[in-house]
This record gives structure tokens, sequence and C-alpha cells, in this order.
């Protein structure tokens, strides 16, 4: 009985996570729509967040409800972008990008998972001084292999500013507004990618152990969890062993 229920509670928090990610990339999709129109060919951001929808299987009625939302009501709900600024356990520097449509909220109840774990929220510019805004193109490393070299030749031809492989993806980094140049150029050659977004990278990173790690986890587990919450960027790492340790 303890197994099974193990399972369904492991289910349960796996379905809840998917449905918190179909809210946000709702709202990325219906902000982009509103923004610059429901046409994906002519609306670069539009079109990026259908495809970022669509790689976590994203119904796609659930894409066609919140274009039609965001053009067919002037006087609806709308969301902006804000992006709260503090610092988490053991001094680590950590960006909160949120699109809400009541900021008050939001403001309390990312105030609040600050202050729970053991960090404390900061005034505007506090840490984003520590950050780089890039775009992002990742690649997932599948069954086929990546020519990095040949990669990276294609990718500083075609605008970028940097390549970084990792053991399970391959990061090519742009400038934020030349994100769409170095996608559509690297795309007509064929080259397919698993997502692309304009992102918040440390410019340095601090290892983190023990009770900071573990609260560092669990602090960005309730920023997930919080549908007015975008993203998160900060410049902590945290070891395979010290994960395992954690649990």
């Amino acid at each position: 009985m303890m197994k099974f229920k193990l399972f369904k509670d492991r289910k349960g928090k796996a379905d809840q996570q998917k449905n918190n990610q179909f809210v946000k990339l709702g709202r990325e999709i219906f902000v982009a729509a509103r923004q610059g129109g429901p046409n994906p060919d002519a609306n670069f951001a539009l079109k990026t967040a259908i495809a970022n929808a669509r790689q976590v299987q994203m119904p796609n009625d659930n894409i066609e409800r919140a274009i039609k939302k965001a053009v067919g009501e002037q006087d609806g709900d709308d969301f902006e972008q804000i992006i709260y600024e503090g610092y988490g356990p053991g001094g680590v520097a950590i960006m909160v990008k949120s699109l809400t449509d009541n900021r008050n909220r939001t403001a309390a109840d990312v105030r609040s998972i600050f202050n729970k774990r053991g960090g404390n929220m900061g005034e505007s510019g506090c840490v984003s001084y520590m950050f780089d805004e890039k775009g992002v193109l990742t690649i997932e490393r599948g069954e086929d292999p990546i020519d990095e070299d040949e990669l990276m030749m294609q990718a500083v031809e075609a605008g970028a500013e940097d390549f970084v492989a990792y053991e399970d993806h391959v990061e090519i980094l742009t400038h934020p507004h030349e994100l769409e140049q170095v996608k559509n150029a690297l795309e007509d050659q064929g080259i397919e990618f698993t997502a692309a977004s304009v992102s918040w990278l440390p410019q340095n990173t601090i290892a983190v152990e023990g009770e900071n790690a573990q609260k560092l986890m669990k602090m960005m587990e309730s920023f997930q969890d919080n549908d007015d919450v975008q993203d998160v960027y900060a410049n902590f790492e945290i070891s395979d062993e010290e994960v395992e340790k954690i649990g």
C-alpha cells in the first residue's frame, strides 16, 4: 500500500508540474500574440513560444486557445513581465522572471519564497550586474553524434557569439537581438533546436553544498511551482554527488 501511495504521489506531482508548465507556456504564447500579432511567420517571439510548447507536447488546442484569447480580448486579462532580484542561501544571486496579471500578488509570493528558504528579495539591479543577457539556442544530444567542430563553425558564420558543449546538449549563444537571425540561418542549414530563448547567464558561479544546497533546491522547486514565475536564473552549481546526498 505504501509503495502504491508513493507512486501515486509522484505521478500527481508530475502531472501538476506538466499542467504548471502548460500554464506558463500559455501565458508566453498569449503575450507574444498580444504584442506581435497572431501570425507566427511574422512574429518571431510567437513562433519561438509555439515551438517550445510543442517540444513538451503541449496540446494544439491549448496553443490555439491562448492565441485566440490574445487577439479576441481587448479588455480581458493582460500580463506584464517583471524581474525580481535577490539572494539565496550562501549569497547566491537569483533573478526571477515573471509574467503576471497582478504584480502585488506576485511580489508577495516571490518575497515569501525567498524568505522561507533562507534568502531575501532585494531591489532592482542588486544582482543583475552579475549576469549577461544572451540568446540561447539548445540542441539535445540524441543517438546520432554531433560534429561539434562543424556546428561551431556554422554557428560562428551565422553570427553566434559562443558555443558551449555539455554532456547531454549543446548551446549556441547570441546577442539577444540577433537570436532570430542566427536561429533562422542555422535552420536553413537543416539544424533543429529543442529550445530557443533569451536568458540571463551568470558571469561566474558559486559551488554550494550541504544545507545551503538543500535550501536552494527547495527554493527552485517553489519558484517552479508558482504559475506567475516563468524562469529563474541563478549563479550556483551543485555537484552530482551533492544532489545524490540530498536525494
